[in-house]
């Protein structure tokens, strides 16, 4: 009787069995498809393309390179064979040529006119055959080999040929006939035997010469040698389009890059030095054409090419244009001739050029207007940073002018124009802060993200911008990657944002610099590139910030320039920092992306101009009063009018800065010596405690009562040579900690921080008065805190003991220790130790850390006090190598026990953690 199992027990006997003949089946078909594409021959490998923009990509596999089986494992191979024979065939071409060389040289003499000609003949000819011969039978790298040693033959041919049979011919005339026969010969050499890679980058290295030598025979001047310089060039680039090989595009961009900077160079030169308008012209031609070749070849040339050549055509353009009206106006206004036609080159985004080489133009053109700007850099830092010099001679007497007041050796003469280039710069960023919107439409054509790999078409292009001209992708068209379906362009993907839905945003094709709606779905695309991008209101924050930077920067200059007089150069700086905060408060808290661009700007230049202008003011004793006044008004009232936030508390730490200078002058003009003026200092320390109590907790509270206390420092600073007023600042400064402390967010800090002062301000009291036995005048205070301290512990048994013994212990350990040591008998230092030991031993009784730790400490340096000199006298007995061996002994023991020294590092620590 058969026996049928379940169902259940069937079907996953069926499933096993499936799973095994698929694996067997795929296991096969594995094998079968190996062994196809190890019998199929290896496709042959087209010739590389013109595509510099996959330069540098990695190399794709050979198509039908069979995949190797499981489990199979590739035979070492012990070296390989084409590298050793392209080692063989470069050391025999090399012997071959050293021969030919010699033999030019050395047995040229000993034959015959005949002789020579036969030979050098035989042997050029022969090496030029043979490589054809040597590629018929498949010997190609035997073929490079002859035929680098043939070029080596036709060089010496030529060298031989200007000695035997033209002497008495120029020798750069020669060379440069010479060099063209050549170019010529190899470029026909190398269009006959395609395969072979050195004939044709050889031809472009000897058509560098031709021009270069024979413009140089001539004896032309510099113009004409720059024409032939920029000609070779030229022609290079047209080699680099059209050449054949990328050996010979690759030499023919090197050359060209090399020829075109010789030539920019010298027609820069002859246009810097001309000596008038006329003289100019010849140059600006040269460069002109310079710019035209250069734009030319940015029509075919891919991305990256395009845009160097755009930034060439500009720069070259701005030297040719600028450099006539330069070389008619004094050399100190030169800068404005070349920054105006700097500014022109922007009129280039309503051209029809190509978008990538319009890019490279407004680089140029933004590289012309930084380096304008990078001139006035020296005259400002004079402006901001000259004031400097005053400290050490302060209220020494208002100086006749602005530059006397500066201090700088600087030819401010010569920096007349600089206020002009940054008013110009300031006027063009605040005009496109202004009307950004017409600016961003502008420039949408050329702004809008390019597909990958295309080299741009014309920016004003009909359809440029549009995945279909292949130049750009609109944002929120569905041209970015990820927004459409494979292998479409331009198909959005299902619910993909801005996929150009009506009423969608960026539906109406906005680019992503136009800002708002518009510019919002490019980010929320995900396009990578797009997230690398900041927004529209960024760049136009930006471009605010900007020109209110430039345009304070201009006035600064124009007072130092102009020479005005001092208190009008004081006057002037005041109001500048009065018209930043005003900026800076009017765009405050206004919410909006990117628009805290320019109030920052203005808050940051606000604050270097005030620094500045207080500087500045310390040349007279009134200047110095009413610019800190001004300032700390002005400070303040910002602080009002701004809103909560980061602003509001830099807006009042500025005025109690301010407030804090006033006082030290105060107690200047009373005659007062610095540690008698330090109590009068913690006057606004005092106002500061009061004003946090009364703004609670606001956040620019913590920053001010922050302030408050740098200026109580200051103070305690100038009264340190002072020990009787030193003790009284400390007290006064405790009062105001003690002050701050009635407050309870503040009680953590500051109720130790008043201990703490009260104890040090006693101790120098102490001090000053030459007290001999502080212990009278500590004790009553640690015994009442001791006591105070153990009730405190009896009704909370979890209270900490620094909080509770700390104080009172260190009001007399402390003290007691540092006369300890100053002490020359020994019933003190006894009585200390005894005393320390004790409450050494009562802290790890009882398992307290303050008692534990402070007794330590004082035992150990009381201890260390009285070892001393004995230490001393032992040490100066001993020989000087053992202390450094007995270190390295040491070294070596805490080395060899290193893990067992941490783990008791480790259990000392939990241990004193446990400790109350």
């Amino acid at each position: 009787m058969e026996h049928v199992p379940p169902p259940a027990e069937e079907l996953a006997r069926l499933d096993r069995e499936l799973a095994e003949l698929d694996a067997r089946r795929a296991q096969l078909l594995t094998r079968r498809a190996w062994l196809l594409a190890a019998l199929r021959p290896p496709a042959p490998t087209a010739a590389p393309g013109w595509n510099p923009s996959a330069w540098g990509a990695p190399a794709a596999g050979r198509p039908g390179a069979p995949a190797q089986p499981w489990g199979y494992v590739p035979p070492k191979r012990p070296s390989a064979p084409r590298s050793a024979q392209n080692v063989l065939l470069t050391l025999g071409g090399l012997l071959l040529t050293v021969a030919a060389v010699a033999f030019t040289l050395v047995s040229w003499g000993s034959m015959g006119i005949g002789g020579r000609s036969a030979v050098l003949a035989a042997v050029t000819v022969a090496a030029l055959a043979a490589p054809a011969v040597l590629l018929r039978r498949g010997l190609t790298a035997t073929a490079e080999a002859l035929a680098a040693l043939a070029l080596v033959l036709t060089l010496l041919d030529a060298y031989a040929v200007h000695a035997v049979a033209a002497p008495d011919t120029d020798g750069l005339g020669f060379t440069a006939v010479a060099a063209a026969v050549l170019a010529a010969l190899w470029t026909a050499y190398g269009l006959a035997l395609g395969r072979l890679h050195l004939p044709l980058p050889a031809a472009v290295v000897l058509a560098q010469w031709p021009l270069l030598f024979g413009a140089w025979a001539a004896g032309a001047p510099a113009l004409v040698v720059g024409w032939a310089l920029l000609a070779t060039a030229v022609l290079d680039g047209a080699i680099a389009l059209w050449g054949k090989g990328t050996g010979a595009r690759v030499t023919a961009c090197v050359g060209g890059s090399v020829m075109a900077f010789s030539a920019l160079m010298v027609g820069l030169t002859l246009s810097v030095t001309a000596s008038g308008p006329l003289g100019a012209l010849a140059p600006g031609a040269l460069l002109l054409t310079a710019a035209a070749a250069a734009l030319a070849g940015a029509w075919r040339a891919p991305r990256g090419f395009a845009r160097a050549g755009g930034v060439v055509a500009g720069l070259a353009v701005v030297a040719a244009v600028g450099g006539v009206p330069a070389a008619a106006v004094p050399e100190d206004w030169a800068v404005l001739a070349y920054l105006s036609a700097g500014l022109a080159l922007t009129a280039v985004v309503r051209t029809g050029l190509p978008r990538n080489a319009v890019l490279g133009v407004l680089v140029a053109s933004a590289a012309v207007v930084a380096g304008a700007l990078a001139g006035a850099l020296p005259g400002l830092a004079a402006v901001l940073l000259g004031p400097v010099t005053l400290l050490s001679d302060v209220w020494a007497g208002s100086p006749e002018g602005f530059r006397a007041a500066l201090g700088s050796t600087l030819p401010w003469t010569g920096l007349a124009a600089t206020p002009v280039v940054l008013a110009v710069s300031a006027g063009l960023l605040g005009a496109a802060y202004r009307w950004w919107p017409s600016l961003a439409r502008i420039a949408a054509p050329l702004i809008a993200r390019e597909k990958p790999g295309s080299g741009g078409g014309p920016a004003g292009a009909p359809g440029a911008g549009t995945p279909e001209a292949g130049g750009a992708a609109v944002p929120g068209a569905g041209g970015e990657p990820g927004a459409g379906t494979a292998g479409t362009v331009g198909t959005p993907a299902p619910g993909a944002s801005g996929a150009g839905a009506p009423g969608a945003p960026g539906a109406s094709g906005g680019p992503w610099y136009a800002g708002g709606r518009a510019g919002a779905a490019w980010f929320a695309g995900g396009a990578p590139a797009a997230r690398r991008r900041p927004s529209g209101a960024s760049l136009r924050g930006a471009a605010g910030a900007g020109a209110a930077v430039l345009g304070w920067g201009a006035l600064l200059l124009a007072g130092a320039v102009l020479d005005v007089p001092y208190a009008v150069a004081v006057a002037g700086e005041t109001a500048l920092v009065a018209g930043l905060l005003a900026l800076a408060v009017r765009g405050t808290g206004s919410g909006r992306e990117g628009s805290a661009a320019v109030p920052v700007t203005a808050l940051v230049a606000a604050l270097a101009g005030a620094v500045s202008a207080g500087l500045l003011s310390l040349a007279s004793e009134g200047a110095s009063y009413a610019v800190f006044g001004a300032l700390a008004a002005l400070f303040a009232g910002a602080a009002v009018r701004a809103g909560a936030g980061v602003e509001r508390a830099v807006f009042a730490v500025a005025a109690t800065v301010g407030c804090t200078v006033l006082t030290g002058f105060a107690g200047r003009s009373l005659g007062l010596a610095p540690h008698e003026a330090a109590p009068l200092m913690l006057l606004v320390p005092a106002l500061t405690v009061l004003f946090g109590a009364r703004l609670r907790r606001n956040p620019a509270a913590l920053p001010v009562e922050l302030t408050g206390a740098l200026g109580a420092l200051v103070a305690v600073g100038l009264a340190v040579p002072d020990a009787p007023f030193l003790a009284l600042v400390l007290a006064l400064c405790g009062i105001l900690a003690a002050g701050a402390a009635v407050r309870p967010e503040r009680r953590p800090v500051a109720a130790y921080l008043a201990a703490a002062l009260f104890v040090l301000a006693t101790w120098v009291r102490l001090a000053a008065s030459e007290v001999s036995f502080p212990e009278a005048y500590t004790l009553p205070v640690t015994v009442p805190a001791l006591m105070v301290g153990f009730l405190r512990r009896r009704k909370d048994p979890e209270a900490s003991s620094w909080t509770a013994y700390g104080p009172g212990l260190a009001a007399t350990l402390l003290p007691s220790l540092a006369v300890a040591w100053t002490d020359p008998d020994w019933q003190r230092p006894l009585l200390l130790g005894v005393s320390a030991l004790v409450i050494t031993l009562l802290g790890a009784r009882y398992r307290l850390q303050a008692l534990l730790l402070l007794g330590g400490a004082v035992l150990a340096l009381d201890g260390l006090h009285e070892l001393a000199p004995y230490v001393v006298q032992v040490a100066g007995a001993l020989p000087r190598w053992l202390p450094p061996a007995l270190a390295g002994l040491l070294l070596l023991v805490v080395g060899a026990t290193y893990e067992q020294r941490l783990r008791d590092a480790r259990r000392l620590k939990d241990v004193l953690g446990r400790m109350r």
